[in-house]
């Protein structure tokens, strides 16, 4: 083979010997396992130039989101084989390989996505109220109708709990909303908040199973509208008020339970503890809050995410120990009473999410456009990975507020 008609060598030798996929390139050249149905296809050489602008994760999702790199095949088994080799920056050889196959135009930065979010120091304060409002909008004010087609008709964007290998989506993820309500212990007259209510899915079950009056703020214009709208439809005006509201500007101290569920990953590790403060502020004596989050698996790695999800999923999120959670909630005046990892159970909601991605392409890409489904795909089967590796994990941190003499209303052994 010649030497100009190498790409596919060049970039197989960037992931080692051992990765069992097929590369394939414009140029004609292709490399690795060629008897694998699982192909990493350079379509261009502006997909060079994309890794070599950024020789890392975000390198490469720039390419795949705009189509000049793409996977055939299975994107899980692929990305899978791949996990280990893109989280770290490409060797100095590796990218002289590169740029030697670009030719002069590896100089020239490409055009990134119109879907990226600014660099970090572009944003303002980190986690002032009008930076925290736009990094949330980002994510979350795409499109309605598009969260519909990969969420299904519960409109729940956490984790799933699956009682069985059989169960559907939607039966797990109201059995999650219901199985927070129950270790809040909620009942008839409570008063609750839900801090990031997202599409309003666990106030309205709260309220109509449970009784309970709630409050569910959003900065999401979005999920408000839809929010608000199925809080009518559902005749519970009465019971349930959905605000467009920074957690920071509740001002209520009279809640019996609070839940902040996917919420607290978005407030940042260094604002932790000013995150349950106010929290413990807002409750009544005795009461109990549940904290649904994602976590590191241990305290030795960084809170910040990778590049892409920081440019393309959520702007300024982060991402800390379950250990961190607990001293946070400890400091701030809750005690800890159960602790549950859910680990399993989010990599099987996001591999229901990615085939209602699938099932539904042509209408999302006719909703969002094709970069848009292209960053959700690549984002939640990297996150179905993620949780299948014990990169990242998804806790529940139930916790209770004592009275001053140190005793609460829980029952010797908790059971839900």
């Amino acid at each position: 083979m010649s030497e100009t008609k190498m790409i596919a060598q060049k970039v197989s030798s960037l992931f080692g010997d051992a990765v069992p996929i097929k590369f394939s390139a414009f140029d004609g050249s292709a490399a690795g396992n060629l008897d694998s149905s699982n192909i990493l296809e350079i379509k261009s050489p502006l997909a060079l130039r994309y890794i070599l602008s950024h020789p890392g994760d975000l390198g490469l999702a720039r390419a795949y989101i705009t189509n000049h790199l793409d996977i055939r095949g299975d994107i899980h088994q692929t990305l899978l084989a791949l996990k280990d080799f893109i989280k770290h920056p490409i060797p100095v050889d590796g990218l002289a390989k590169l740029a030697t196959a670009v030719g002069p135009a590896a100089v020239v930065r490409p055009d990134l996505p119109a879907e990226e979010a600014p660099p970090r120091y572009r944003r303002g304060l980190l986690h002032s109220l009008t930076r925290d409002k736009s990094a949330v909008q980002h994510h979350y004010d795409v499109s309605n109708n598009f969260y519909s087609m990969i969420l299904g008709p519960t409109m729940v964007y956490s984790c799933a709990v699956f009682d069985s290998e059989q169960s559907t989506l939607e039966t797990a993820q109201m059995e999650k909303i219901d199985l927070i309500c129950r270790k809040l212990d909620l009942k008839p007259g409570m008063k609750l908040l839900d801090v990031g209510c997202g599409w309003g899915t666990l106030v309205l079950h709260a309220a109509k199973e449970y009784g309970v009056k709630a409050v569910g703020v959003t900065l999401s214009g979005n999920q408000l509208a839809l929010a608000q709208s199925r809080v009518s439809q559902a005749n519970l005006q009465e019971s349930v008020e959905i605000r467009l509201q920074d957690y920071r500007e509740v001002t209520e101290t009279d809640f019996d339970a609070i839940s902040s569920v996917g919420m607290s990953e978005h407030v940042g590790d260094s604002k932790l503890n000013l995150y349950f403060k106010q929290l413990h502020q807002r409750i009544k004596e005795q009461g109990r809050i549940l904290n649904h989050c994602i976590t590191r698996p241990t305290s030795l790695q960084r809170a910040r995410t990778g590049a892409f999800i920081d440019r393309y999923i959520f702007p300024d999120g982060e991402l800390t120990a379950p250990s961190r959670v607990v001293q946070a909630m400890h400091d701030s005046g809750f005690e800890l009473r159960h602790s549950e990892n859910l680990r399993e159970h989010y990599a099987k909601t996001l591999g229901k999410w990615c085939e209602n991605l699938q099932a539904n392409w042509e209408d999302a890409v006719a909703e969002v456009g094709v970069n848009r489904a292209r960053i959700w795909n690549l984002y939640m089967s990297l996150s179905q990975i993620g949780f299948e590796t014990n990169s990242i994990q998804i806790h529940q941190f139930l916790g209770v507020e004592n009275n001053a003499d140190g005793q609460n209303n829980l029952p010797l052994r908790l059971r839900f």
